[in-house]
This record gives structure tokens, C-alpha cells and sequence, in this order.
């Protein structure tokens, strides 16, 4: 049995928010922004209108699309996005499967924060391969930028983050319908990092209040002092361990390697992992222009490298990505034209 990707999605706001914006707004100067963190320009959405639903439709429907399935044919629509969608206790998946005529499918969601989309891969690759699912939509979104307080300087490392979608189909032998075999995946968590970022306020530890909106409790925030000196130990190894993990159990290895899709980083940290995986200049594509959109990173970086070209049939390519928790995740894929 092959597990197929058939469809490809994204969807990005039309707003731009530029380095210089930022800039001018948390005091950082810009060519720190611009150069150091990667933050030249990124997408954010309006306050009333394109809420985490309507960016996944959005994208869904280029996804169907691009992969020639009715939605009608559909067993399964996974969200694995952003838990801050357009309600608190709520199921963006319903809507989404809703919304797009999925009348067929189940709908429900995962969360693995801005490692979910090589884990969402593994997830439904499981589910196809044991004949529960034949047929499934996965969506993402974020619009994290609105949680985002630019006069905090401790969380400032969150001053990249940008709103967008992302949209997957994937189906059990598709023939000549094939865009990418979903081949393995690896993850590891590091729970030690787990409540280093949190937004104060809002959960059943500390209820939302109109004391806690008076005190701008309702923005992420770092609450640990050595986060930075910790997280530095630890995120290149892990990064490099599920990568390899990942590519050995698909049969793969880092000199296989062609492209792979990374969540946004600063810009020191993405040179220096893509130079230890090998990677020459096209293996790899810089989120500058987006920001670091949660778990839509991935299917980000792999539009930007299919439209220049720079993943090409047989290729191997491998998601790879990291989010608050900690997690690291990573899944490989064999590209056909």
C-alpha cells in the first residue's frame, strides 16, 4: 500500500507587516529583525475577517483542487492548527468539513503546536495504512500575531510570528494522481520546556477576568529566565535526531536529502541546520516573507520551492519542524512530477 499526497493548499492574508513595522513598534532595531530573527515581511490578517476557518477553506478548496477529489469523497477532515481559532472550546474541524461539503467525513483535531504538520503526516499515513481512512483533508492555520505583544522583550523570539494556512489531501494509492509517497516519521518531546511559553490568562488556572485584561494577561509570554541557555543544549541535536530518524526509516539518509520544508528560524540557526544536513542553496527556502505561520510553515516553504522549480520529480523531501512543548518532528516524502 502507498500512502499518497494528491493535494497542496496555502492561503496567506493580504496584509503585509514589514521588519521596519515591527521595528518601530517593539523598539528592536531593524536590522536585527530584518537580519538576525528573519522577519523582513510577513502576512497578518484584520481584526474581523480571516479567522482560522476561513483561511483553511480557503485553502482546502486549492487543495481538492489540485488533487481532483469531491469533497463528498472525503472520510476524514484533520485540523492541526492553531488552538487559538475563532472560538475557545470549539471544533474547527466540523466547520472546515462543513464549510467545504466533506458530508462524508469524520472531522477532528490535533495539537502539536508549530510541530504539527510532520506529525499530522504520520498521524493520517497510520490511519490509511490500517484501512480506517481512505480519503482525508488536513488543515491548518494561524493567526498567533494577534497574541503577540511587541513591548515585551521577553518574547521577543515570538516577533516573527505571521498568519496563513496550509491544506493537504492525502489518499491511499492514488495512481497517476500522486504529487508525494508520505514515507516515515520521527518526534521527540523535551516536557521539561512545557510551561516556559503560555499565555497567562485564559485557562482554568487563571480564568479570564476583567483584572486580567487590565493587566495584559491574554499575550504569550516567556516565563523562564533560562529558556534561551536551555532550549541552545537541546534544539540542534533533536532537530538533526528526528531528521535522521525519519529519512533512516524511510530509507534515506542525509546525502538523499533535496529539500526540506523547516519552520521558520532565526536566520543563524536555519544556515547552520540546513549546512549540517547538507543542503546546497536550492535544498532549502527562508520563510522571510511570511514569518513563522505554526504548523503552516511546511507547506509554505514547499509551494515557494515547487513554483521555483526547486523540487523536481523522485526528489526526497522532508518536512521538519518544532514547537512549544517541546517537540521536535519530522517526516520524509518522495516527490513524483
Amino acid at each position: 500500500m502507498t500512502v499518497c499526497l494528491t493535494g497542496l493548499g496555502v492561503y496567506a492574508p493580504d496584509r503585509v507587516v514589514t521588519g521596519a513595522d515591527v521595528a518601530a513598534e517593539s523598539g528592536v532595531p531593524e536590522d536585527v529583525l530584518t537580519e538576525k530573527m528573519g522577519v523582513r515581511e510577513k502576512r497578518v490578517c484584520p481584526p474581523d475577517d480571516d479567522h482560522a476557518t476561513d483561511m483553511c477553506v480557503e485553502a482546502a478548496r486549492d487543495a481538492l483542487a489540485d488533487a481532483d477529489v469531491d469533497p463528498g469523497d472525503l472520510d476524514l477532515v484533520l485540523y492541526h492548527g492553531s488552538e487559538y481559532k475563532d472560538y475557545v472550546v470549539w471544533s474547527a474541524a466540523a466547520n472546515v468539513a462543513d464549510r467545504v461539503g466533506a458530508e462524508n467525513a469524520f472531522a477532528t483535531e490535533s495539537y502539536t503546536l508549530c510541530a504539527g504538520a510532520p506529525i499530522a503526516l504520520r498521524q493520517v499515513r497510520a490511519q490509511i495504512q490500517t484501512g480506517d481512512v481512505d480519503a482525508a483533508l488536513l488543515v491548518a492555520a494561524s493567526r498567533e500575531e494577534d497574541l503577540v505583544d511587541y513591548g515585551d522583550a521577553d518574547a521577543s523570539f515570538m516577533f516573527n510570528f505571521g498568519s496563513g494556512a496550509s491544506a493537504f489531501v492525502l489518499e491511499r494509492d492514488a495512481g497517476d494522481r500522486t504529487r508525494a509517497v508520505v514515507h516515515e516519521s520521527a518526534a521527540v518531546t523535551d516536557g521539561s520546556f512545557s510551561e516556559d511559553v503560555v499565555m497567562p490568562a485564559g485557562g482554568s488556572k487563571n480564568p479570564p477576568n476583567e483584572q486580567t485584561v487590565r493587566d495584559g494577561l491574554h499575550t504569550l509570554t516567556v516565563t523562564s529566565v533560562d529558556m534561551k541557555e536551555r532550549m541552545g543544549e537541546v534544539s540542534g541535536p533533536n532537530f538533526l535526531s528526528v531528521a535522521d530518524d525519519a529519512l533512516e526509516r524511510s530509507g534515506f539518509a542525509r546525502d538523499d536529502l533535496d529539500f526540506a520544508a523547516i519552520t521558520h528560524m532565526k536566520r543563524s540557526f536555519h544556515e547552520w541546520l540546513t549546512g549540517e544536513l547538507g543542503l546546497g542553496e536550492d535544498g532549502h527556502y527562508y520563510l522571510d516573507e511570511y514569518g513563522h505561520v505554526q504548523s503552516v510553515d511546511q507547506a509554505l516553504a514547499l509551494r515557494e520551492a515547487l513554483e521555483a522549480g526547486d523540487v523536481t520529480d523522485g526528489d526526497v523531501v522532508l518536512f521538519l519542524a518544532a514547537g512549544t512543548g517541546y517537540t521536535w518532528s519530522a517526516t520524509a516524502l518522495e516527490w513524483r512530477a
